[in-house]
């Protein structure tokens, strides 16, 4: 290999490490975009009391322990009225791996108090995004 061949193919392998960063940033923000209006549009269910709609974001794990719409929501309800009809949120953190997403999410519940809500969501077999879960953590000392 001549040297000029060397040079040039060095400079291809720094382009390349370059650019990964780019590329991996580029798809966790696209990741990001998804999950967040997977769960955004699972608290405007919620909001709208549509039970159908808000059981759809639900991953087949969570559907097989609240085999209805109605049970699901009843379960929303009593467990987790702050993401239920939250006054306001906004998402914090976010973090990929693998096909898993860990989306941190600032609430304020209708009565003021604030919470963490930690959403877990997964890659589906068909490619769709569904919640696995939701960790709900009042924030101490903050809100009414």
């Amino acid at each position: 290999m001549t040297r000029l061949m060397r040079s040039k193919l060095c400079l291809v392998a720094v382009a390349i490490l370059f650019a990964l960063p780019v590329r991996l940033g580029l798809a966790a923000d696209a990741g990001a975009g998804e999950v967040q209006a997977t769960i955004s549009g699972q608290i405007d269910a919620f909001r709208h009391d549509d039970g159908a709609k808000a059981y759809s974001f639900a991953a087949p794990g969570i559907q097989m322990l609240f085999p209805s719409a109605d049970a699901f929501m009843a379960m929303v309800r009593n467990g987790y009225g702050p993401v239920y009809h939250p006054r306001d949120f906004q998402f914090s953190q976010f973090q990929a791996v693998g096909d898993k997403f860990i989306q941190t999410v600032e609430v304020t519940a209708a009565d003021g108090t604030m919470w963490t809500a930690e959403y877990t969501l997964g890659r589906q077999a068909d490619g769709s995004l569904k919640i696995e879960a939701c960790r709900l953590v009042q924030r101490p000392g903050i809100g009414a």
